[in-house]
């Protein structure tokens, strides 16, 4: 690559981080807008007229609504509705627009106009802003718990596809169980580590040792996994490993591979936390959303304690 144009490349990211902090550019409206406009200015010629970008009446940003900057999203491999109301225009979202247009104006003056690069600029910031956001945990009273977990932890897993290198999904589970584990009536204390250390190398016998039991959480099972379970076996513990509905056939076969398929108990995530949370509540259902509750509140404990990243936290809600 050229040194100059890498320049230029780290010059306009510094520009665009400038104008969006100084037009408050990191809420979900004003990114759908960036999305649309700088879309559109791909099909216009320069300089920009802002006058080509409002409806006919003026009021409006044209070319503004969920299923435009969804479709943008979507080239981009993301899948998460970004704006639910992203069609609706605002004086502050028409003063954007002409700042933004102003803006592209000067670039272009400058030599610097690059929509590609921009665009994939405002897609980083829409992953960065669904990154920051907490999960949500959605109680229905037509579906089952095990449902809502399922849809909380299918989220971590697809948040996990758009940040690369992060093993969010993991983490978000680690710390159920743990928040899960908490919850039983018994004398010892829980050790609750970040996700990163946790069952590390450095002789831990499991991610949780429970009196004998050494609990494993994990979303992949793995022939190390197995050889820590017949570690812990050696050593008179008890393994239980913890993992998705889709581990368990992997977990299994490993488990049968080592001829240790009647000494570890595999248990299946969603249903060991949904069994936490009726056993809470008493099977009752006035009571189901309270134990909910104590449990999103004990995980968000173990988050603010063990790990360095808030947005692993979940919120109740829609």
């Amino acid at each position: 690559m050229d040194p100059w144009n890498r320049d230029i490349s780290a010059d306009l990211s510094q520009q665009l981080a400038a104008f969006a902090d100084k037009n408050a550019m990191k809420g979900k409206g004003a990114l759908s807008l960036a999305l649309v406009l700088t879309r559109r200015s791909k099909h216009k010629d320069m300089p920009l007229n802002s006058q080509d970008f409002l409806t006919r009446q003026g009021g409006q940003v044209a070319g503004m609504g969920k299923s435009a900057v969804q479709s943008i999203l979507k080239e981009h491999g993301i899948q998460r509705v970004l704006a639910e109301e992203a069609g609706r225009t605002s004086r502050g979202s028409i003063a954007r627009m002409h700042a933004y247009l102003e803006f592209l104006n000067r670039l272009h003056a400058e030599g610097m106009l690059d929509l590609d690069s921009i665009e994939q600029w405002w897609i980083d910031c829409v992953k960065a802003y669904f990154a920051s956001q907490p999960f949500r945990l959605k109680l229905d009273p037509s579906k089952s718990l095990r449902n809502a977990i399922h849809e909380l932890l299918d989220a971590a897993f697809s948040r996990q596809k758009q940040v690369p290198g992060m093993m969010i999904a993991g983490a978000v589970m680690q710390h159920l169980v743990g928040a899960r584990l908490e919850t039983l009536s018994i004398l010892t204390e829980i050790e609750h580590r970040g996700f990163s250390v946790a069952d590390s190398p450095g002789g831990r016998k499991g991610d949780f040792l429970i009196r004998d039991a050494a609990i494993h959480v994990t979303t992949a099972p793995t022939e190390a996994l197995i050889r820590k379970c017949l570690d812990n076996l050696a050593e008179g513990l008890r393994p239980v490993i913890v993992t998705t509905e889709s581990g368990m056939g992997g977990a299994n076969a490993l488990a049968r591979n080592a001829g240790l398929a009647e000494r570890i108990d595999i248990l299946e995530v969603e249903q060991f936390i949904a069994t936490a949370i009726y056993e809470k509540s008493e099977f009752s259902e006035s009571k189901r959303a309270i134990a909910v509750r104590d449990l999103l509140e004990r995980y968000n404990a173990i988050v603010d304690m063990s790990e360095s990243d808030p947005s692993l936290k979940v919120v109740l809600g829609a």
